[in-house]
């Protein structure tokens, strides 16, 4: 019963992003490189996010804290890969002879791969000690936990991972149209569904 639930959650939480990437970023190589520094950027996110959590001793004890914190962290890496990008798009289009490089990188083709890596990430993180909990014998329910547990944080991971890629989407078109409420709109959001 538990390989089963194991491959049931993950490919629950796993199999519709696995999906996405098959279709719209694995043919083009430079969406997956794109993809692989959005994937980064939100490890550096979370690497400054813990940092700042270990050194403010008084406040550990506080997980609103830490959430505000690493929230503020992320989107703040997402806006400085939103930068990042726009000065390699400079540099692109100065060498690239052909149309074929820049129009990998289209800029809604961008902000979706950017926010599917943020997603991808940040989902790896939220369910890969729990599928691993889950494999063990006999885990249903572990501790008097409600057995709906893994597959609650296996949906909630994939819900997770595609606002990820909404919320990449919204706040590139916010930055590149200098539209700021579009942003500040996603960090909202993030704190709300946090």
């Amino acid at each position: 019963m538990t390989v089963a639930e194991f491959w049931g959650c993950g490919l629950l939480a796993f199999g519709p992003p696995a999906a996405l990437y098959i279709v719209a970023i694995a043919h083009d190589p430079i969406r997956v490189i794109l993809m692989m520094a959005s994937c980064f950027f939100w490890l550096l996110a979370l690497l400054l996010s813990g940092l700042i959590w270990f050194a403010v001793v008084p406040l550990r004890e506080q997980l609103v804290f830490g959430m505000f914190v690493s929230i503020l962290i992320q989107e703040l890496f997402r806006v400085l890969l939103f930068l990042l990008l726009k000065k390699a798009e400079r540099g692109l289009t100065q060498v690239a002879e052909g149309s074929a490089v820049l129009a990998s990188t289209h800029r809604h083709a961008r902000s979706f791969v950017c926010g599917f890596g943020f997603g991808l990430m940040s989902g790896a993180f939220a369910l890969v000690n729990i599928l691993r909990d889950m494999s063990g014998p006999g885990t249903v329910g572990i501790l008097g936990d409600p057995p709906s547990f893994f597959l609650t944080s296996s949906a909630q991971t994939l819900c997770m991972i595609l606002l990820h890629v909404a919320w990449g989407m919204i706040a590139f078109d916010g930055l590149e149209e200098r539209r700021w409420m579009l942003p500040l709109g996603v960090l909202a959001a993030h704190l709300i569904v946090s």
